[in-house]
């Protein structure tokens, strides 16, 4: 589990925030560990690559709370060959691509 004051410091928001710390410390006690760690990882990830994190920390939680959601690709050919058929299954959708005129499968986890 992941604390609040964790999260406050690895956050360190500016000095126009630190009112809000009793509203986000509430909204975070209310977050299931999952969800907190979730959001932690997120912030910790973005603030490593040099990516923006909201300034005001209620909106950094609320928007760092779902993990990115990660699509799988493959080819008619690779999709084929894998399942031994071309029908959708486990997940995988099939999608044409007019611009390419090609099919593909996806399928986000």
């Amino acid at each position: 589990m992941i604390s609040f004051e964790q999260f406050w410091e690895l956050h360190a928001p500016m000095q126009e925030y630190q009112h809000m710390r009793r509203f986000c410390k509430k909204t975070w006690d209310e977050l299931s560990p999952e969800k907190q760690e979730t959001i932690y990882r997120s912030i910790e990830k973005k603030k490593m690559n040099h990516q923006f994190v909201d300034y005001n920390p209620y909106y950094a939680i609320q928007k760092n709370a779902y993990a990115p959601r990660r699509t799988q690709q493959l080819s008619f050919n690779e999709y084929y060959a894998k399942f031994g058929t071309t029908e959708e299954q486990d997940g995988w959708k099939r999608l044409y691509q007019p611009e390419q005129q090609r099919t593909i499968f996806v399928k986000t986890a």
